[in-house]
């Protein structure tokens, strides 16, 4: 075999490398995804490390907390990535309300920490954000990358504030074509081990379980949601590394600083537990829909409906294909059926 030509080596550098969607992540870059017209053009060989603080192995996934600048300084130093493609963050509403000065030094100033170093180095950041920036009120959607920010909860603040830093810090070192904004939906996926809490949409399927043991479940049927697969939006994250970093310093600061990838297919939480029963073979009776939307008094207001749009990847030519969600869920689900 002839040795790989190092130009054509990059590395890659993945915080939240454990979790759902870091995980996808961390494959895509390692070529264990679908490949893409974008890729193949660049044709190069990816080596990816990963960060991560209570499930760090200390050889392929960085103990690193995120938190301290002398950590993120001294990881940077030691892997020198071309690209760091920022996934950890406290991102699920309610846990974010239960610690909101916790979450902010993860979700803001962690971020600014990242983008300070990785602008100071010339590394590109990705910066995976959400839906929830946006005030997701009827009528509104779907939202183009540059429409008026609006979140309804904390989770989504954190975020919004995250990506002002990635923008801020970039701007400051005169690099701004190389922090990327990156806004994603609710995420469903590969778990570990059968943990479906890691995700908003996988931890549906315990609901149907438990309704068949005879308890009642309510299930939102109002919100709507355009889930993605973590897959893909691994794919998408490495197509972008290579368009931007295979543009020329002069060209790639026209490049967008937020682009957008979205599932198209549109359920509610309600739906979605209703196709896992279908597949299963299981009844739902005992799965109640609730129409009645937010109840004003609780402290974590959800969105009606924050579909992305996707047309800034589309006009840098990254393929914005998703998976068949139903399909996708039969062959994943299969083994419960016998």
């Amino acid at each position: 075999m002839s040795p790989v030509n190092n130009n054509q080596t990059k590395t890659a550098l993945v915080t939240g490398a454990t979790g759902l969607l870091g995980r996808q992540v961390v494959r895509a870059f390692q070529g264990l995804s679908v490949p893409t017209e974008v890729s193949s053009k660049a044709g190069w060989t990816w080596e990816v490390k990963g960060t991560g603080f209570s499930r760090a192995d200390g050889v392929n996934v960085l103990k690193v907390d995120l938190e301290k600048a002398e950590e993120v300084e001294r990881v940077l130093g030691d892997v020198s990535p071309q690209v760091l493609v920022h996934c950890a963050a406290n991102r699920f509403p309610d846990k974010v309300d239960a610690d909101p000065e916790g979450t902010r030094l993860l979700n803001v100033e962690a971020t600014r920490t990242l983008a300070r170093a990785c602008a100071s180095r010339g590394i590109l950041l990705i910066y995976i954000s959400t839906d929830y920036v946006f005030s997701g009120k009827p009528g509104e959607a779907p939202y183009e990358a540059d429409a008026a920010t609006g979140p309804t909860n904390l989770y989504g603040v954190t975020k919004l504030d995250g990506e002002k830093a990635v923008i801020e810090e970039f701007s400051k070192a005169s690099k701004e074509g190389l922090g990327v904004v990156m806004r994603v939906p609710v995420l469903y996926g590969k778990t570990e081990e059968g943990r479906n809490e890691e995700s908003a949409v996988n931890v549906l399927l315990d609901a149907v379980l438990k309704a068949q043991e005879g308890k009642k479940v309510k299930m939102d049927h109002w919100a709507l949601r355009f889930p993605a697969n973590t897959e893909d939006v691994g794919r998408v994250c490495r197509d972008v590394a290579v368009k931007y970093l295979s543009t020329s310093e002069a060209e790639r600061t026209s490049l967008p600083r937020i682009l957008q990838f979205s599932g198209e297919e549109q359920y509610t939480k309600y739906e979605m537990c209703q196709l896992f029963a279908e597949i299963l073979g299981v009844p739902v009776d005992n799965i109640e829909a609730n129409t009645e939307g937010n109840d004003p008094n609780a402290s974590v207001q959800r969105p009606y409906d924050c579909h992305l749009s996707t047309k800034a990847l589309k006009d840098l030519g990254i393929d914005v294909s998703t998976q068949d969600f139903a399909a996708w869920w039969r062959r994943e689900l299969r083994a419960f059926r016998h």
